[in-house]
């Protein structure tokens, strides 16, 4: 069996202590020693840890970003019930992966405020997913398949919002488990779809 080319393994040691260790003290010395390279190797393929945790979340995670991208870009395919559905399917299980790698930014006001700079000269950060849903509701409501008075972003905040608040507070409660993604998105988008659609789904 050959060996994975050094990109590839850089990807892999980077998304592993990402998810251990936490974005914050995943180092890019730890990364590099964990995928067996140097420091300067790693800086051969990434220009920054902001550029490695970028290509961690659209290479490693649910590919949310270029669902948005290709619905928004065409919209009026499919139904609408079934592209929200796919958003939230796809959006629950991204959170669910990215949020205990993120989530250690949050402790320190410092190290998140740098991160997001860097990621925005990157043209990635986490309003990307939102902006995104937006552009797609909008072109969904110029196809005229959502309601004109809709407000599309406040539309996109919740479908997103409830899909971040599946990863952060669902094992909070009694039962103690996230519902499957799935039966998640369907139930999610069903609701959504009467608030927003010009066609209400049947019951």
């Amino acid at each position: 069996m050959e060996p994975k080319p050094a990109r590839v393994r850089i990807l892999d040691a980077a998304h592993e202590l990402m998810l251990t260790v936490g974005l914050a003290r995943a180092t890019t010395k730890e990364i590099a020693r964990a995928a067996g390279c140097s420091e300067a190797a790693l800086y051969k393929y990434f220009d920054s840890k902001e550029e490695l945790f970028v290509r961690v979340l659209t290479e490693r995670l649910p590919r949310l970003t270029p669902l948005l991208g290709s619905l928004a870009a065409e919209p009026g395919q499919g139904t609408l019930a079934g592209n929200l559905t796919e958003i939230a399917r796809e959006a629950a299980l991204f959170y669910e992966q990215s949020f205990p790698i993120a989530a250690s930014l949050y402790a320190e006001a410092q190290l998140k405020k740098r991160h997001y700079e860097a990621l925005h000269k990157l043209g990635a950060g986490p309003h990307r997913p939102l902006r995104d849903l937006d552009a797609y509701l909008r072109a969904e409501q110029a196809a005229g398949r959502v309601r004109a008075d809709a407000d599309t972003y406040a539309a996109a905040s919740l479908l997103l919002g409830a899909c971040a608040q599946r990863a952060f507070a669902y094992d909070a409660i009694d039962a103690g488990e996230r519902p499957p993604a799935d039966e998640f998105a369907a139930r999610l988008a069903k609701t959504l779809l009467g608030g927003i659609s010009v066609a209400q789904p049947p019951a």
